[in-house]
């Protein structure tokens, strides 16, 4: 999406101002917002780079630059399953591959965009218009459900859930090594000093608290071995994240196919081995839903052919 310019003249009878306070009236936008124009090099007053405390009279031509709207470009064509659609809420299923939202202005092709096609509202609802109203976010190549919340005290009230803890995510996963027992990973999470795209367990007080690790809690279940391998039932009471494949790479069990964390790599496997199959809240309208998601085709062949 291409930049738009804009240009206004500040009227006659206007008392002269800080440019900062100009261009929010000049262009119906916050000051805050057109600090950060300001900043970014996007003002012009009469042709001329002025700073935020610039006094701007009447007469004064200011142009901007303004970037691209924040709101995913609507995308209803792209393939993401409705699992359910009500008045407040969306849950989606996601393929693996496709990232959750924007990360810039412009960037198409993720869950956020399918979902604002279909549901053009979400691109208003949310702190992050990016966002596309999603209540929670997966790794890209994490398949599975994901909640967005088609009005902001719906988004209110579910994200507060996560905050408090109280939201059921399961998991399937596939881990290397046979598992005989489940058991529960305590271990706050950092971002990786000498990795920027990984996060590291903190098992070192000192560590994580120089580090700024989070607390993170995983559940794990073994459901099933084969062939040196156990498919796992996974609950996480917390979201950071990289979260579950951090934490079970910690324990020595990475998941199949996750090269970034040291999993090993399995025939017709093209990415990690993780699901989202199973979502429960509290909605707004007073009722507790749980829905679940199948083993997409890629997870359920690899799983069979082991």
């Amino acid at each position: 999406m291409n930049e738009e310019l804009l240009e206004r003249v500040v009227p006659d009878d206007a008392p002269k101002d800080r440019l900062d306070r100009a261009v929010a009236r000049l262009f119906g936008i916050s000051r805050g917002r057109a600090m950060e124009w300001i900043a970014e090099d996007r003002v012009r007053v009469d042709g001329r780079r002025s700073p935020k405390g610039a006094q701007v009279g009447p007469g004064a031509r200011v142009s901007v630059r303004r970037p691209p709207p924040d709101s995913p470009v609507p995308q209803p064509e792209l393939p993401i399953r409705t699992v359910h659609a009500d008045a407040q809420i969306v849950v989606a299923d996601k393929p693996a591959g496709m990232p959750s939202h924007p990360l810039k202005p412009g960037e198409t092709g993720t869950a956020a965009n399918a979902l604002v096609g279909r549901f053009p509202e979400l691109a208003g609802v949310g702190p992050a218009a990016r966002e596309g109203g999603l209540v929670h976010r997966l790794d890209a190549d994490t398949s599975g459900l994901l909640l967005a919340a088609r009005t902001e005290a719906a988004h209110a009230m579910l994200r507060a859930q996560f905050t408090a803890r109280s939201v059921e995510k399961g998991y399937l996963a596939l881990v290397a090594g046979e598992l005989h027992a489940g058991g529960e990973i305590d271990v706050p999470l950092a971002h990786d000093p000498h990795d920027h795209r990984k996060v590291r367990a903190a098992s070192d007080a000192e560590w994580a608290e120089t580090h700024g690790a989070r607390p993170a809690v995983t559940r794990f279940t073994p459901a099933e071995r084969r062939a040196g391998f156990t498919l796992v039932e996974v609950e996480i009471a917390t979201g950071v994240l990289h979260q579950i494949r951090a934490h079970l790479a910690f324990i020595g069990h990475p998941l199949a196919g996750d090269v970034l964390y040291g999993g090993p790599a399995v025939a017709g496997l093209g990415r990690h081995f993780l699901h989202a199959a199973r979502l429960g809240f509290l909605h707004p309208d007073g009722s507790k839903p749980r829905f679940a998601s199948p083993l997409p085709d890629d997870l359920a062949s690899v799983l069979a052919a082991l």
